[in-house]
């Protein structure tokens, strides 16, 4: 579960920085609010370090999710990759970005970046897993 957990991690990785460098041309008011310090830590702030454990938490969780339900996931890879994302999605992204919306000053926009890149990334998750635990 670890090893898968941490090449999920590495995939999130990637595909978070990929979905900013696409999302933020296409929507320049998120660079912008990104670089708002009343909303977030500047990048030299050394918490911020931390951010970079966050795909490989993300990991280890989806790796741990994987081994409860994934057994019950039926049809082919990219079958299970998304009932894995649906899961996913509805348990913790749903729940996460309505709390940040409505508790944080972050911009409708934002949070919808934030949740497209969270299906995302459990989709990929899914299918990692799905590959894996054949």
């Amino acid at each position: 579960m670890i090893k898968n957990g941490f090449i999920v991690g590495i995939a999130t990785f990637v595909i978070g920085i990929g979905m900013s460098f696409l999302l933020q041309p296409l929507i320049p008011s998120l660079a912008l609010e990104y670089q708002n310090p009343a909303l977030f830590r500047p990048w030299t702030d050394p918490l911020m370090t931390l951010f970079f454990a966050y795909p490989f938490i993300f990991g280890l969780v989806s790796a741990y999710l994987w081994s409860l339900v994934g057994k019950g996931f039926k049809g082919s890879d990219s079958s299970k990759a998304f009932q894995f994302a649906k899961t996913y999605f509805f348990i913790a992204t749903i729940p996460g970005m309505f709390m940040s919306y409505t508790s944080f000053q972050v911009s409708f926009l934002m949070v919808l970046s934030w949740t497209v890149t969270g299906f995302v990334e459990a989709y990929v998750a899914g299918y990692i897993l799905a590959r894996m635990n054949k």
